[in-house]
Parts: C-alpha cells; structure tokens; sequence
C-alpha cells in the first residue's frame, strides 16, 4: 500500500500539504508553533524513493537490524559507482571508512590527522563548521567569499598564511558544493585550493553532502579528482540528495597518498547504523531517477524564486544556486537589520535560517529551503513580505 501509493508520485514534492506535512515528527515540523510555516533546515517536504522504501522494509521483514560488517563496503561500492556515472571520478571503496554522518567524518579526519592547527572556514559558511572548531578546540580564521559567492584564492591564501603562523597544521574545511551560497565549485578553484594547501602546510577536509543535487547547467567536481589533492579526504553521503537524515551514515574518501590513514578513524560510537548504510546503499544504487526527479523540481522552484522575490521581496537580491537545495537571499535593503530571519519569523510567521550563524558576511542574510512544492514556496515568500516596514512604520500586508 505505502509502497505503491509512494511509486505513483512522479515529482517527489507533489501531492505534500502542509496538514500532511504537519504530521512529521522531525525537527522542520516540530520546532515551531502550527502557525509558523518552516522553510529553513535541511530537510526535503518529499515522500521517500521507493527503492529505499524497499530495501529497508526487506531488511525489518528479515530481522536484519544488527550491526553493520566494517569489513565490507557494499554503501561506499554503490557510490563510487555512481560517481563514476554521474562525476567520471573512481576511487577504492577499500579504503574509505563509514562514520555516523558528515560532521562526524570531518571531525575524526582533523583529529587523527591535525591534532594541532587552527580551521580556517570561507565564511559565510555551514555553522556546525563553527562547532567543530569549538569541540576541537581550535581557532577559527576567516577566508571570505568573494562578492558573488565564490572562494576568494587571495582571501584563503592570507588565511592559510595566517593559520600557519600559529603553527601546527592548519585545516581548511571546505563545503563543496558551498552551503549557503549554493556555489558549485569549479576545476580551477578546487585546483587552486589544493594548491595553497600544499604551499601552507594545510589539510583539506571537503564536506560533499550535497553533491548530489547539482542543478542543471553546472556540474559538480569532486575535489579528491583535482591535481595536488592527494593528501587531503571528501566526506559523502546519501543524506541530502534523498533526504536521509534520519538514517545517519556517511562515507570518508581518503586521496591517493592518505588511505593509510582511515583506518585510525574507527572509534567507539562513530560507526554509521545498518539500517542507514542499507538505505544509503539503495539511494546511490537503485534510486536515481527519484533524485533526477527531485533535481526538476528543486530547479523549478529555484527559477521562480526571482519572481517571487520581485513581487513580493522587490529590494531582496539572490543568486541562484548552483547546487543544493538552499538559497541564499540578501536581505540588507529591506531595513530589517543584521537578522532579518527575526523579523520574517515574528511578524511573518515563516522560520527562515538566520545569516548570522554563518559568520563573516552573513549578516543580514537568510537560507531558504527550496526543496518543497511550489504552493508551499510561494507561501513562504509571500509572508516574509507581510514582515516589511510599511510607510507608515507598520509590517505590510
């Protein structure tokens, strides 16, 4: 029944109203009042591909709910197989290490190997960065992002520089495709990331979770596929493209000369869950046309969103993302501050994430969540323009 009723949706985000929506138990749904529409984790408003569906129904059916065999690499072999497809980038399934989720990946990769060294961010950035950072105990260098979103090479130069004189080995955590800007990083740049790194002494840690969600006319560039990344790690997962965050799991991608190293990154408690590694697997093996399908209709969405702005949000500014499902709006003609996000939120009753958490640049800026229906989009753009001051010192209606 779920499963036919699931493999009748052709567009993922159809079909999904906010009362349906309403029912979820995970944090987009729950953290607000009822009233409040959520537009801001990462979270897809999608019903699941069924070949996910599937594969973790078959494995509950068979009692197959124990821990999952580290010796064996069937979540790593599906997606080195589809980033052949879809990147024409191979590596060893052999040599990469599952860890709980992402974070988790970034995190042991800097401890094992940088114990020592400052993080330098290119802020406006993910803010769990800033976590890692903080649970490390490191210090946090800035290397903004030039005016239109893209790694500034100078900025990171100076930044690696200055990270390298507080010795140690300095890491530069990247966020590939950018989360929040939605950049997708191209050949030259990652090139030249790879570059300084080798010239400052730095490790490179790329965070590639959302990967996969490449809108069309960009294409995604691992970073372990570039020149001189060799020492460096990519950490990957199904968890974005087929919004599996529930099901945590991630792989560690060692470069050519760093293999010997994921074999340190076994720790107690950091092993990912055999359910999540069974519907990651099926995500990257069987479930591509669901991803294919949710791609059109995140583009869809992204390409109205000027519109929607312009009637609604006419001094908002906003590139389009060139992956992700995220958006990042400028927010600073709207004369709501350096936290808009507040405003939108009390007077608009629409939850947006607030730029300032993002660090340097960020102020005055919101993400918005794109991978929903158009009708629930449309929505949220609309109140946020409920929370513009009027001429009369009033919010609009």
């Amino acid at each position: 029944m779920i499963q036919s009723s699931i493999a009748a949706v052709a567009n993922p985000f159809d079909g999904l109203t906010v009362e349906r929506l309403r029912a979820r138990t995970s944090a987009k749904w729950r953290h607000y009042p009822d009233d409040v529409l959520p537009a801001w984790v990462a979270e897809m408003d999608a019903v699941v591909a069924p070949e996910i569906v599937e594969a973790v129904q078959a494995a509950l059916a068979e009692g197959d709910t124990g821990y999952p065999d580290w010796t064996s690499h069937p979540y790593a072999a599906a997606l080195e197989d589809f980033a052949r497809e879809r990147w024409n980038w191979s590596f060893d399934p052999a040599t990469t290490h599952q860890v709980t989720d992402v974070l988790t990946g970034v995190m042991e990769v800097i401890r094992s190997v940088a114990p020592v060294g400052d993080i330098v961010l290119t802020t406006p950035v993910y803010p769990p960065f800033f976590s890692i950072a903080e649970a490390l105990g490191r210090q946090v260098v800035d290397a903004p992002l030039g005016p239109e979103g893209r790694i500034d090479l100078d900025s990171l130069d100076r930044a690696l520089a200055e990270a390298a004189s507080h010795g140690g080995m300095p890491t530069v955590i990247l966020s590939s495709p950018h989360n929040p800007s939605g950049v997708v990083h191209t050949r030259e740049e990652l090139a030249g990331v790879a570059n300084l790194a080798r010239a400052h002494g730095a490790l490179v840690v790329s965070d590639e979770i959302h990967a996969p969600l490449t809108m069309p006319g960009a294409q995604f560039i691992p970073y372990l596929s570039v020149p001189n990344s060799e020492p460096d790690f990519a950490v990957l997962s199904a968890s974005k493209g087929w919004n599996l965050a529930g099901f945590k799991a991630a792989v560690v991608v060692p470069g050519a000369t760093a293999a010997d190293v994921t074999s340190a990154l076994h720790r107690p408690g950091n092993h990912a869950g055999h359910l999540a590694v069974i519907a990651h697997t099926a995500a990257f093996e069987n479930a591509r046309p669901w991803l294919d399908a949710a791609i059109a209709g995140i583009d869809a969405n992204r390409r109205a969103l000027p519109g929607l702005l312009a009637q609604h949000l006419p001094s908002a500014r906003c590139r389009l993302p060139e992956g992700t499902y995220l958006a990042w709006i400028d927010c600073t003609g709207l004369g709501l501050g350096d936290d808009p996000a507040a405003a939108f939120l009390e007077t608009g009753r629409v939850a947006l994430s607030s730029g300032v958490p993002f660090g340097k640049g960020g102020e005055g800026h919101v993400r918005i969540n794109l991978a929903t229906s158009p009708e629930i989009l449309e929505e949220a753009i609309t109140r946020m323009g409920r929370a513009l001051p009027s001429r009369n010192g009033k919010a609009t209606t």
